[in-house]
């Protein structure tokens, strides 16, 4: 469960780029940005290693 979690975050900060720099996606990118980070920083306070 951890690794898709940690898959899903990294795949939303890609998201996230593509949309911030082509600004076709509106507000909705700073959103996913939002929910990857959060998906990472409770990664990294549970310290569970890949």
């Amino acid at each position: 469960m951890n690794n898709l979690l940690y898959t899903f975050a990294v795949i939303l900060i890609i998201l996230w780029a593509i949309g911030f720099f082509a600004y076709s996606a509106g507000n909705i990118i700073h959103i996913l940005l939002v929910i990857a980070i959060i998906a990472i920083i409770l990664r990294v306070i549970q310290g569970k290693k890949i």
